[in-house]
């Protein structure tokens, strides 16, 4: 297994993006097909990345990262998507991305790892303990544009 940032959109590397996220959703629903100019954007960004851990070719974990910058916080990374395949889990592939995660960070200058787990994800929770992290008390608002 390696894990590499992703370099380039493929209609291949799309598909298997797009299955492991129907694998993170909590609905299971396929929210369809993620276009190409979404992939451009992501690869184009300096803001932005996805680590992806691929073996034999195929896309096994992935873990989305996005810089925020404030004058409070500075500079912190936040982790959108992370999930590795069903198939695989508790074989490491989710350490090895946890930690190109940190080590991303580190080379960006960042100073926290942010993100949020749902209720109910009791061992995400748990792997995310076990790799250092600790809850932080605050809601979470989204409104939509």
């Amino acid at each position: 297994m390696i894990i590499k940032r992703l370099n380039k959109y493929t209609p291949e590397a799309a598909d298997q993006i797009r299955q492991l996220l129907i694998q993170l959703s909590r609905s299971g629903k396929d929210r369809g097909e993620i276009s190409k100019e979404w992939f451009d954007e992501l690869i184009a960004s300096p803001y932005h990345d996805m680590l992806i851990a691929v073996e034999d070719d195929k896309i096994i974990g992935i873990a989305t990262l996005s810089i925020h910058m404030g004058p409070i916080i500075r500079k912190n990374v936040y982790l959108e998507d992370f999930v590795t395949d069903s198939s695989i889990r508790g074989k490491g592939v989710g350490s090895a991305l946890w930690d190109e995660i940190i080590k991303w960070g580190q080379e960006k200058g960042c100073n926290k790892l942010e993100f949020t787990c749902g209720n109910g994800r009791e061992a995400s929770q748990q792997f995310y303990k076990n790799h250092g992290a600790t809850i932080y008390d605050t809601n979470f608002f989204r409104k939509a544009l």
